[in-house]
């Protein structure tokens, strides 16, 4: 079940506003060029803002996401015409041949059990053409970056167009091993109202991410920095054998 943050229809009208600057998204589209995709699967897509891009530069996409209320928002966007859209999982999708399957943001962390994770590692490599990639990014967990989670260094107050001021905050609430656990509350200004929303992620090494991904059939080819994050995340670029 997908986190109140992306399914909330008031919190996934909001998202993009949270979110700003999307320039973290440039590498990725540098990368569908770089290998001369023309057919991708975005999984996890969200609101869609990078399906959208893809498919206003020609791209034939495929975005898929569990959370209803963040695909009403993405097929209001420009270009959602020329994405096809579905409301589910990775293997949701299939059958499909794509030459591309991305997991962007915090999408890969969201698995938190092998099974999951293999489940959908499984459903990228048969929704692959031979020799396609999945890219993803994870933060790496000996940066530990939800040290600095706290309430005072991630507070924000963001005015949206329709929504006037709402603030949020990213406060931690357990962490159990690899697992991470942190409330993201947001407060609408303009009439007091308050939705909290829980999440977890599961910090997987570099080590772990490379044994699951030979597990379910890919070969790594390269890890790259994230231009973003440099040095705290890992950008897995992996070929379907």
């Amino acid at each position: 079940m997908p986190d109140p943050i992306f399914d909330n229809a008031r919190l996934a009208a909001i998202y993009d506003a949270i979110e700003g600057d999307r320039s973290d998204l440039d590498p990725y589209v540098a990368m569908v060029d770089e290998f001369g995709a023309s057919r991708v699967l975005d999984i996890g897509c969200g609101t869609g803002t990078f399906a959208t891009l893809l498919a206003s530069r020609g791209v034939d996409v495929v975005g898929v996401d569990p959370a209803g209320a963040s695909l009403d928002i993405a097929r209001q966007k420009p270009h959602a015409d020329k994405v096809t859209w579905v409301h589910g999982t990775a293997p949701d999708v299939l059958p499909l041949q794509v030459d591309l399957a991305f997991m962007t943001a915090n999408v890969a962390q969201v698995f938190l059990t092998d099974e999951d994770w293999l489940g959908t590692l499984t459903a990228a490599h048969s929704a692959l053409r031979p020799g396609g990639r999945l890219i993803f990014e994870s933060r790496d967990p000996e940066r530990r970056a939800w040290e600095n989670w706290t309430p005072d260094s991630t507070r924000e107050v963001i005015r949206t167009s329709h929504n006037g001021e709402v603030e949020t905050w990213v406060e931690i609430t357990h962490l159990d091993g690899a697992l991470v656990t942190f409330d993201s509350p947001t407060i609408f200004h303009n009439d007091g109202a308050r939705i909290d929303s829980t999440s977890t992620l599961r910090f997987r090494s570099r080590d772990e991410l490379t044994a699951s991904l030979k597990h379910a059939g890919f070969t790594v080819e390269d890890v790259r920095d994230a231009p973003d994050r440099p040095g705290r995340e890992l950008v897995f670029v992996a070929r379907k054998n």
